[in-house]
């Protein structure tokens, strides 16, 4: 008995709409941060994203999506190094701030120079230095990968949430996940407390 041919794929060549893409995203509520780096002047630049990913925990990897001919990509890429600075839940003018298109977003934070890139010291309760390990063009964005080099944890982390459009707090944060249990053990990442 002979199987019946094989349907048309949905997924053969075909894309779905952008709107489709953005209410699907819109469902999956993540954490906020601020990625920024120095532009080869030294300036800082940064903006909101919350397409970020742990990729690899040896060695430690993440991943960010940046909007590929954007001021944030450019310096990222042009210095080989970012930081993402994973905002509190009482800084939504942050990132709606590094959302806009304000050229002074930085003389309206307090933040300081860390090693690979700008902390914002008052608004991100955790920071990450990452040095750029690779970087590859998707579409109309740049997914850069992140080697860790460094994180500081400044308190215990309140995060900003963001989904179904709209900023959100994370009821009953405030403990961070038995770190001997079994997701905890595969989660727990290494701090490093030196800031003030």
């Amino acid at each position: 008995m002979s199987a019946a041919p094989a349907a048309p794929h949905a997924c053969d060549g075909a894309c779905a709409a952008t709107g489709d893409l953005r209410t699907l995203m819109a469902a999956f509520p993540t954490g906020v941060a601020v990625v920024a780096a120095a532009d080869p002047a030294g300036e800082p630049i940064g903006m909101t994203c919350s397409s970020l990913c742990s990729v690899a925990l040896d060695p430690p990897t993440l991943l960010v999506c940046l909007r590929e001919h954007g001021p944030t990509a450019a310096a990222v890429l042009a210095s080989g190094a970012f930081t993402v600075n994973l905002l509190d839940d009482g800084a939504r003018h942050v990132a709606e701030l590094f959302a806009s298109g304000a050229e002074d977003r930085f003389a309206h934070v307090r933040w300081r120079p860390g090693p690979c890139g700008p902390h914002l010291t008052a608004d991100a309760h955790s920071t990450a230095d990452c040095r750029v390990a690779r970087a590859q063009t998707v579409g109309d964005h740049v997914v850069v990968f992140g080697s860790v080099a460094r994180v500081t944890a400044r308190r215990e982390p309140r995060p900003l949430l963001y989904g179904m459009r709209r900023f959100k707090t994370w009821e009953g944060a405030g403990s961070i996940a038995d770190p001997a249990g079994p997701l905890g053990a595969r989660m727990h990442a290494t701090t490093d407390n030196t800031e003030n």
